[in-house]
């Protein structure tokens, strides 16, 4: 192959096209549910390490909370930077201190097994989701069914 050849295949002369999306991808792939789910597996494995008094197993649900727990603030990172945007903040001015306590209550299952601080971090992400489809226009069909 002539170095011509390939200089043009790795810097063609039209220019590349720009996307305007709301999102990274189509609307349809930001669900606070993936936050929801993992919130879930944060408050079972809790009340599952209360009712165990074998220790092998003890430290098994502490290993499982402290991974869901940080699946749960990666979810709600995503969702807040890559789905919510300006004109949602103006709208909800609220959501910044929303993200941010959620996110830290996330952290803090982390740090221990109160089965106290997973609720409180479910009803953080129930209030999240309650606006995001507020923005949405309600919930999806296969939610509802």
């Amino acid at each position: 192959m002539r170095p011509t050849t390939l200089l043009r295949a790795l810097n063609p002369v039209r220019p590349a096209r720009t996307a305007d999306a709301h999102c990274d991808l189509m609307c349809g792939v930001y669900y606070p549910e993936q936050a929801r789910i993992e919130a879930e597996s944060v408050l079972m494995s809790a009340e599952k390490y209360h009712d165990s008094d074998d220790e092998v197993f003890r430290q098994r649900a502490v290993t499982i909370k402290e991974e869901r727990a940080e699946l749960v603030k990666h979810h709600l990172s995503v969702l807040w930077t890559d789905y919510f945007k300006p004109p949602h903040l103006e709208e909800y001015p609220e959501l910044h201190e929303m993200f941010w306590h959620a996110i830290k209550a996330a952290g803090d299952a982390k740090k221990t097994m109160d089965v106290a601080v997973a609720e409180d971090l479910i009803a953080k992400i129930d209030a999240i989701s309650e606006i995001f489809y507020k923005t949405k226009g309600g919930k999806p069909e296969w939610l509802t069914a």
